[in-house]
């Protein structure tokens, strides 16, 4: 597969697969294709599907295969911001927010996330329920705004205000700290809590989040 990715701040990848090849992506998320790629609707699997939806995904996936020849095939991202293209390995699996995922190769497995801190999914503004991203190939994931990426040592931690984390290596740990002080909560504007993500692994943080937007335009998030 070769790919390139266009048009930021309102961003598609473009995808270009040989004869046979197939990408994988949730119902809904084709935004074009050539006439010869093949769609089958998938679950992969009850328990799967059910693992998909308490993460924020459709309950079923779409798979598309380029017949006959090479084919080509696009994904828009949802809301303005950018597209990454992430290396799944079998050693490194990533975590993400809600509604990242946009496609993937088929050697990617796309599964729920509890955090294992209860604090940090009521509180920590990410989501008791994140997604997991494993197995071999490349991801493609929608990000808040622009993606600034940092890669943090063992026991480095970087505080993130509640909806800037996109994506974690698995090998990070996240918890929530509480704000100090009553006249920080009240007057602060910050809210109660920042979520505290500690290395070893490469993070993504976005600089406006869906939710913080549809806020400044009293919308609902996406």
């Amino acid at each position: 597969m070769r790919y390139r990715i266009e048009g930021e701040p309102l961003p598609v990848v473009i995808c270009d697969l040989d004869a046979g090849e197939k990408i994988i992506t949730e119902g809904g998320g084709m935004s074009w294709m050539s006439p010869n790629m093949k769609m089958e609707t998938t679950s992969g699997g009850v328990g799967k599907a059910f693992g998909r939806m308490f993460s924020g995904e459709s309950l079923f996936q779409n798979r598309y295969t380029a017949e006959g020849g090479p084919g080509m095939i696009a994904f828009a991202s949802s809301f303005p911001g950018s597209i990454k293209a992430v290396q799944i390995t079998p050693d490194k699996p990533i975590i993400v927010q809600k509604s990242a995922f946009l496609a993937c190769e088929t050697g990617v497995d796309l599964s729920v996330h509890f955090q294992k801190r209860v604090g940090a999914g009521f509180f920590g503004g990410e989501g008791f329920i994140m997604q997991k991203l494993s197995g071999n190939g490349i991801a493609f994931l929608e990000i808040d705004g622009h993606a600034v990426e940092y890669d943090l040592a063992a026991g480095e931690k970087m505080t993130i205000a509640t909806g800037y984390l996109a994506k974690m290596d698995a090998t990070c740990s996240m918890d929530i700290v509480a704000i100090q002080g009553a006249k920080n909560v009240l007057l602060g504007g910050e809210g109660f809590f920042n979520t505290v993500v500690t290395g070893p692994g490469k993070i993504i943080v976005q600089t406006m989040p869906a939710a913080k937007l549809a806020g400044a335009l009293g919308l609902g998030s996406k």
